[in-house]
């Protein structure tokens, strides 16, 4: 006989975290089941940069950024680009959730014990008009333990509940069906695999041992998105951004599959907007991988030279940090699946940060020291070092003609001319004579060295990028990386699924990367960064905070 509880969770990361313990805390018993072991509590989330979107915070008003809900929210509807039927639920899903970011977001998240490292970053900058694509000004607020940092306080509340006896875990339990009696959800069942001690990231064991079965008045589906799985980001690839890349790396595991959103559309879940998604354009190869093709995203400032695959520099405003499907989409065009960086030792010393827990030591540690060495070295943090000195995808040479032999040499081709990279850096460099100039990416440069959060640990000093003294120089392969789906299960504001008919099946909700991080894509078309994350915080609460008072 199935084991019976008021909700069942599928999923043990953020989103399922949150959700399960508002269930616990409103009194309700919660089951949460995940395929891979305890080791992976937190999923996606953990390996995060703990980036969240908050509006007006007092983070922002110290560094004197002026913020606003009605400027974020421009800047939300300017880069979502709503022009859907299906669009209606996601629309009232961004509406909430900049409100939430410019209300009790941070306070809720303070209140248990989380912090913000106090240099606000500026992430997805835009550069088209002010009701175009980015944001207007800086909003990344950084967790301070980055991933591990965000996931701790849930994972704390959840072990206060398994001690009360209002929540446990079946950890290795696989979902393999919902259970629907009279149209209404009411269980999962499905395989329970073998214990499998690996790594937290790695591929883990599929071997089956046993089956399960569980029953509850509602269960919320929270199991992440496709990019662990090529053939499905293939498949549901979207024609305005051209072919799929023959060649693409992973910045999620191979567990991110998308097996529980098949499982559940096949049940009768509306899914929308699948064709909608987020991948980077700026991905380098692991030198020290964790999961299968496991690539890691440079996190850049604003002066490197970008380059695509035949030595033309990318069109403004495409420059570091503005516009990731827009540069998606010019690369793909392109022909060719991948890009150059071509920069300085001194831009990468100050500007180049990676993103994920793992490689950022001093913020996950919540290490002071560390961090202010990022300021005071000579050379850039020691995970970018790392990858310079063994990354695949890096190259560093004192002079020009010996980097263009080199980078032709790991692209397998004679694409890149000397001459034609030579006369676009010289051009470039001329302009850095004068604070006045007509280079796009110039005046970006001197935009941003304008905020003081920038100007410290973010932008370099403005110079020639042929400059001996600055070098030596290196140029970086640039893959895509795969990342998030944007759309999802349609949903209401209380996270409750709707059916193919229009009308929501009871007893089923979606959170999380699963729901579009809302509404079934409350993004649209592009992301204004660090509200993914701030997408299943808010989910995940509105669903176990509606399943806790629906069930009885």
């Amino acid at each position: 006989m199935a084991e019976e509880t008021d909700v069942i969770v599928v999923g043990a990361g953020l989103s399922g975290l949150v959700a399960a313990t508002e269930i616990a805390d409103a009194g309700k018993r919660v089951i949460v089941v995940d395929q891979e072991g305890e080791q992976s509590i937190g999923g996606q989330a953990f390996w995060s940069f703990g980036g969240l979107f908050l509006v007006d915070s007092p983070e922002q008003r110290r560094l004197g950024i002026k913020d606003s809900f009605d400027l974020a929210m421009q800047d939300w509807i300017g880069a979502a680009g709503f022009d859907r039927d299906e669009d209606f639920w996601p629309r009232q899903w961004a509406e909430a959730y900049v409100a939430f970011a410019a209300g009790e977001k941070r306070a809720w998240l303070r209140a248990m014990g989380h912090r913000f490292f106090p240099v606000v970053g500026w992430a997805e900058r835009g550069g088209y008009d002010a009701m175009g694509h980015g944001n207007s000004v800086p909003r990344f607020h950084v967790t301070w333990g980055t991933g591990p940092g965000i996931v701790e306080p849930f994972e704390r509340r959840a072990r206060e509940a398994m001690r009360s006896g209002r929540l446990s875990f079946r950890f290795r339990h696989r979902v393999d069906a919902l259970s629907i009696t009279n149209g209404t959800v009411d269980g999962v069942s499905g395989a329970v695999l073998a214990p499998d001690a690996v790594e937290r990231g790695k591929s883990s064991s599929r071997h089956v041992v046993g089956e399960f079965a569980l029953k509850a008045q509602a269960v919320i589906v929270a199991s992440g998105g496709i990019g662990g799985n090529h053939e499905l980001v293939r498949q549901n690839w979207p024609k305005r951004l051209g072919d799929p890349p023959k060649f693409m790396i992973s910045g999620v595991p191979e567990h991110v599959d998308g097996r529980m959103i098949g499982i559940t559309e096949k049940s009768g879940a509306r899914l929308i907007n699948r064709d909608r998604m987020w991948h980077y354009v700026e991905g380098i190869q692991n030198w020290s991988p964790i999961w299968p093709r496991h690539g890691i995203r440079i996190l850049p400032g604003p002066s490197s030279m970008w380059f695509d695959a035949t030595g033309t520099r990318l069109p403004a405003p495409l420059f570091p940090g503005s516009d990731t499907l827009g540069q998606l989409k010019y690369i793909m065009s392109t022909g060719y699946d991948y890009s150059w960086f071509v920069l300085t030792q001194s831009i990468i010393k100050k500007e180049f940060a990676l993103s994920g827990s793992e490689q950022n030591p001093d913020l996950t540690g919540k290490s002071w020291r560390m961090t202010l060495r990022r300021a005071t070295n000579k050379g850039a943090p020691a995970p970018v070092e790392a990858f310079k000195r063994h990354g695949v995808d890096f190259i560093v040479r004192d002079k020009l003609e010996d980097l263009v032999a080199e980078m032709n040499k790991l692209a397998g081709s004679d694409l890149l001319k000397l001459a034609h990279i030579r006369t676009q850096i010289e051009a470039r460099d001329r302009e850095i004579a004068n604070p006045y100039v007509k280079d796009a990416q110039v005046m970006n440069i001197h935009n941003a060295r304008r905020y003081i959060g920038d100007r410290l640990i973010r932008t370099a000093s403005p110079h020639r990028i042929l400059d001996p003294a600055q070098g030596p120089l290196i140029a970086v392969k640039l893959n895509i990386l795969t990342r998030k789906t944007l759309g999802g299960f349609e949903t209401d504001l209380e996270s409750r699924v709707f059916g193919g008919e229009g009308s929501v099946i009871p007893g089923l909700y979606a959170v999380g990367e699963a729901a579009g991080f809302g509404g079934g894509g409350v993004h649209g078309y592009r992301s204004l960064e660090g509200t993914f994350l701030g997408g299943c915080l808010f989910s995940g609460r509105n669903a176990g905070r509606s399943a806790a008072k629906a069930v009885g």
